[in-house]
């Protein structure tokens, strides 16, 4: 019964997610606020809503490796298996978008994220920190956004948006995503903490694989569609887009409701992988043309597999 608990805790997580950032488009698109604003703030912490109720439950549950180590597992498992599996189905033509400063921004908070791991166990001054550098990283994001209008992001662009859409619809998708959030989140850290007890691993283990995994199956769904459709060549945009969030937000505010102590192998092993993924990017964002090929999709999803089986063996 317990995987059944996690399983369903998760779909509980995925579909109260996708109905929160629907609702919460419509109704501050309804509400007048900009399209942009909304894809930079609602959309963005809505569909991070799963990672971040996942890590504050497992914090205030006294499993907050399993905090950590979702963290850390999404972020591998968007680069090497969120890009990788769609890149052995389509081309992705990565050369043709610029994402440079983008990715430079996410390195640099990745090394800064590691020397506050560094600097464990995390605990609030460390949670504030990665806030407000989360702040300043939305407010150049904004900034740019502002002085290339051109390429905003339209109300009808906006996954979700529905203008016919009834406010008894926007108020229920409202209601359900908002109960259904905290309801699987305390399902699936509560299955997770059990496996991890009844198989003798760590919660941080758990974190690293299983529940990292599960969050990162939105991710992985709309990037495989998306190649299928031939128009997966923002995903890597996306990912590091995710990635910052997920180091920045998520850490950041679950840091506030309890200290995060950081486990030796994190220190040793799997920040190193993490920040070790992130550079195998970085032929593709400065490197004109050299694209995302089903050979490098290949090679992106084999390292997540060995280095999955590598966590598992170790924990």
């Amino acid at each position: 019964m317990v995987w059944v608990t996690a399983a369903l805790g998760l779909v509980i997580l995925l579909l109260a997610g996708d109905l929160l950032v629907r609702g919460a488009v419509n109704v501050s698109l309804r509400l007048g606020v900009p399209a942009l604003i909304v894809s930079l703030t609602v959309v963005a912490f809505g569909t991070s809503a799963p990672e971040l109720l996942i890590s504050i439950q497992a914090v205030t549950s006294g499993a907050p490796g399993l905090a950590l180590g979702n963290v850390v597992g999404s972020n591998t498992a968007n680069i090497l298996l969120v890009l990788g599996v769609p890149a052995i189905l389509s081309r992705l033509h990565t050369a043709e978008f610029d994402t440079r400063k983008s990715y430079v921004t996410m390195l640099a908070v990745s090394l800064i994220f590691i020397a506050v791991c560094f600097a464990g166990p995390i605990s609030v001054p460390h949670g504030v920190f990665l806030l407000v550098l989360l702040a300043l990283v939305l407010g150049n994001q904004a900034r740019a956004a502002l002085s290339h209008r051109r390429d905003n992001i339209t109300g009808e662009e906006l996954e979700g948006v529905d203008p016919e859409m009834a406010g008894w619809k926007i108020a229920v998708f409202l209601a359900l995503g908002l109960i259904g959030l905290p309801l699987g989140a305390h399902l699936l850290v509560e299955a997770a903490v059990e496996i991890a007890t009844r198989f003798g691993v760590s919660d941080s283990v758990i974190g690293l694989t299983l529940v990292a995994l599960g969050t990162s199956l939105p991710e992985l769904a709309t990037t495989v569609m998306a190649a299928i459709r031939r128009q997966a060549d923002v995903a890597l945009g996306n990912v590091i887009g995710s990635n910052l969030f997920n180091l920045l937000a998520i850490v950041g505010i679950a840091s506030l409701f309890g200290p995060i102590p950081v486990a030796a192998e994190f220190l040793r092993f799997d920040l190193w992988v993490m920040l070790g993924a992130s550079v195998l990017l970085a032929p593709f964002v400065f490197t004109e043309k050299l694209d995302l090929t089903r050979r490098w999709g290949l090679v992106l999803t084999a390292f997540y597999v060995i280095y999955i089986v590598m966590v598992v063996q170790h924990g």
